[in-house]
């Protein structure tokens, strides 16, 4: 097996980490208030990477816990809005590498 270039192991790992992240922000909105156990079961997460995710997302403002589980903050919203506009910019880029490859 080839090892991936390390520049696209981070490339990757950056943004299953940021897909776990997405994933976990409309779990919790659609099902808030929401412990760690249940995001596990409901995602396929294991709790260890439901914690730091959650750890994350708090500390970004986009989620706030209580007693009763994690809900999401009113920047939900917005940071949504953003990140679907950055998929949108990410994949015009990923087009444009693409006719680089192409064109040889």
């Amino acid at each position: 097996m080839i090892k991936k270039d390390n520049i696209m192991e981070k490339m990757v790992s950056e943004l299953e980490l940021i897909e776990r992240h997405v994933l976990m922000l409309k779990a919790t909105k659609e099902n808030q208030p929401i412990g760690i156990i249940r995001l596990s079961e409901i995602l396929g997460i294991p709790r260890h990477k439901v914690r730091y995710s959650l750890r994350r997302l708090e500390n970004e403002g986009l989620i706030s816990p209580s007693s009763e589980g994690a809900r999401v903050t009113d920047r939900y919203d917005g940071f949504m809005a953003d990140v679907e506009r950055s998929m949108n910019d990410l994949g015009k880029r990923i087009e444009l590498l693409r006719s680089i490859f192409s064109e040889t």
